[in-house]
């Protein structure tokens, strides 16, 4: 493959890379990136998360919450495994980054991200409740799942297979903010009226996650085969499983969805 119109026409077919020496330079780049900002948010999602686990009602939450933490930095360390074999400096996460810092609850950072920090814009924002940290990890679990469920057929085999150990995982970890959120709305409607408000608060920044609907990196990582659905085709399921998942908890669910 001499050149990159080569490499496309390589990965249209259906190609994959196996090693970091196979993959040309732009590739490289751009796996990378996608590398980082995955170890990043998992990483920062879980310390988000890890300030709740003493918050949980009961030991069934609290074992589930400090179960997602534990495996979102498996995941990270997973990941950072494979940006290893091709130089980065793994060092970087090996000493101290402050992953618990958020901004303000209501500030707005928009989508540009924030220097030496490659995480989704939504693990910038603070959790303020138990229950505003179960509503978010049923919608950024939701999104979580869907973005993975694109990259696990990526064009880099180690990150693909990955990934697809990953996934069930996140699934689950969606699963029990689901289960945690139906408890919660069964409390009346003063917790109902929480659980709205942090919908509301949650939605669009969640939905941020899935970038533009016209996208030139979406779609010259689409070229490279590092992902294959649009940003709208993702938003769009994400969409739909907010609704069956909300309703589930809440009946007809007020808000923005």
């Amino acid at each position: 493959m001499a050149d990159e119109n080569d490499i496309l026409e390589y990965l249209s077919k259906g190609g994959k890379f196996s090693a970091p020496g196979n993959a040309p330079a732009r590739y490289r780049a751009e796996l990378l990136r996608m590398m980082a900002s995955f170890v990043d948010s998992e990483m920062s999602g879980a310390a988000g998360f890890a300030d709740w686990i003493n918050e949980g009602p009961g030991l069934k939450e609290k074992i589930a919450c400090t179960r997602i933490v534990l495996e979102k930095l498996d995941h990270a360390e997973r990941v950072l495994r494979i940006m290893g074999e091709f130089g980065a400096n793994v060092g970087r996460y090996q000493t101290v980054h402050p992953w618990s810092a958020r901004v303000g609850r209501g500030d707005d950072i928009g989508v540009q991200r924030r220097a030496g920090d490659m995480r989704l814009n939504v693990f910038h924002y603070p959790i303020r409740s138990w229950t505003d940290s179960v509503v978010m990890n049923v919608m950024m679990g939701a999104a979580t799942v869907i973005q993975l469920g694109d990259f696990a057929n990526c064009s880099y085999q180690p990150l693909g297979a990955a990934f697809n150990d990953i996934l069930p995982r996140e699934r689950r970890h969606a699963e029990l903010g689901e289960e945690g959120l139906r408890k919660l709305a069964a409390h009346g409607d003063a917790q109902r009226r929480e659980i709205d408000d942090s919908v509301n608060y949650w939605w669009p920044r969640v939905a941020a996650t899935f970038g533009s609907p016209k996208s030139e990196r979406t779609e010259l990582l689409r070229k490279f085969g590092l992902r294959h659905r649009s940003n709208e085709a993702l938003l769009e399921e994400w969409r739909d499983r907010m609704s069956v998942a909300l309703s589930s908890a809440h009946g007809s669910w007020g808000g923005n969805c």
